[in-house]
């Protein structure tokens, strides 16, 4: 399959070359992601001024294990694989726990609280709703600002699987393959 809508070519204008030049990838050309949003500097601003790639309330490592497994329950291979290629050596996600990203349920190689985001990710994903055991439990371990994180993140990473797979963005050449 090829992509839905071709990515813009440069020159973009001034605006999305000063972000894209921010955003720079592995790979010699901008993310397609980022080039096919390109094609509009409204959409494109919006989109990337939500990333949450940015320090914020949640560890590193945190914020890779939600992204993976939303990608992962969303069958978002383009944005799961430039994420594996990009982050998961640095915060330690190695094959045996991207792999368990994608697996159905909590594997075993999860701290406790990674078990948990991971069931976080399954929950919000499935329903859009966190239920009163579930918030408990993340009461514990995350701050309030860092709760309201996990959600803005789930729900942004859910909205760039949306992205991907409906324009049927073909793999980053330096991305790490989708199993299956």
């Amino acid at each position: 399959m090829s992509p839905r809508i071709e990515p813009a070519k440069a020159p973009y204008p001034p605006s999305v070359a000063k972000a894209l030049g921010r955003l720079k990838t592995p790979g010699d050309e901008p993310l397609s992601l980022f080039r096919t949003l390109a094609r509009d500097e409204r959409l494109f601003a919006r989109f990337t001024g939500g990333g949450l790639l940015d320090p914020g309330h949640l560890s590193l490592r945190a914020r890779e294990i939600v992204i993976h497994r939303i990608c992962a329950l969303n069958g978002c291979g383009y944005e799961w694989g430039v994420h594996a290629a990009i982050f998961a050596s640095a915060v330690g996600l190695d094959a045996e726990r991207l792999a368990a990203t994608l697996a159905p349920g909590v594997a075993d190689c999860w701290t406790e609280d990674e078990a948990l985001l991971i069931a976080f990710c399954d929950a919000v994903n499935a329903r859009a709703a966190i239920d009163d055991e579930l918030w408990a439990r993340l009461s514990k371990v995350f701050s309030e600002e860092a709760r309201i994180e996990l959600m803005m993140l789930a729900g942004f990473y859910r909205t760039v699987s949306l992205l991907a797979n409906g324009l049927r963005l073909e793999p980053e050449d330096f991305a790490v393959p989708f199993p299956g």
